[in-house]
């Protein structure tokens, strides 16, 4: 059964004598009280997030370490693509289509992971800050 309310409640909430937390909505025409564990009440506890390297030992060498992991996968995407031009040129020199169709896709694959891989910084951070918007 849906129920359609046009009106606001106005919301209530306490912990009952069973431990308990209760929660109590007043509408202008009616009152519905719901009861849930005590641990529901943390859901309307406030918790931030701030972010911060140096917050914990080793912060600096976790961010050289991803530095260094950026710097290798982009080495591999561009072996992978070089690779992959190499064996599409020699397919299609020697009319073996599937050696071209297999260069071709190793040369859009390597781009596309030196894409991500330039993108990733830009695109976790994007996500990061559309989630601290979420209230």
């Amino acid at each position: 059964m849906i129920v359609v309310i046009h009106s606001l409640p106005q919301i209530r909430l306490s912990l009952n004598e069973r431990g308990g937390c209760e929660v109590i909505a007043i509408w202008t025409h009616g009152l519905a009280v719901m009861e849930w564990p005590a641990w529901w009440a943390v859901r309307f506890a406030d918790v931030s997030l701030t972010p911060d390297l140096n917050g914990l030992p080793g912060g600096a060498e976790l961010q050289s370490l991803t530095n260094g992991l950026g710097g290798w996968a982009l080495a591999l995407a561009l072996v992978g693509l070089l690779l992959g031009a190499l064996m599409w040129a020699l397919g299609s020199h020697t009319q073996n289509y599937h050696q071209s169709y297999s260069g071709r896709r190793a040369v859009l694959v390597s781009g596309l992971a030196a894409l991500l891989i330039g993108a990733a910084p830009a695109l976790v951070n994007f996500f990061f800050h559309a989630g601290t918007n979420v209230h």
